[in-house]
């Protein structure tokens, strides 16, 4: 295992992700972690849910390799052309 240098600093939602996940688009399910982050891939549109946010918020026309800086729950699969979207946590 490699060795963390920053093992004893406190992360916060100014830290830089310490874990990346794909994300599969979902019209019901939430996203397993809360993002600081996201990273669009692919070109389009993409459809999200904010940590507080009670409504969905479309991002359209987001261009391929795109850091979306939000705190996501949810992306939505529904409008969603985006593709190949990671979130960072």
């Amino acid at each position: 295992m490699p060795i963390d240098l920053f093992s004893s600093s406190s992360d916060s939602v100014i830290s830089p992700a310490a874990r990346c996940f794909a994300i599969a688009p979902s019209d019901s399910e939430e996203l397993p972690f809360v993002t600081k982050a996201i990273y669009v891939g692919e070109a389009g549109n993409v459809v999200l849910r904010s940590l507080s946010g009670t409504d969905f918020v479309t991002f359209a026309n987001v261009q391929a390799g795109t850091i979306i800086d939000a705190r996501v729950r949810q992306i939505r699969a529904t409008g969603t052309s985006a593709a190949s979207i990671v979130g960072l946590a």
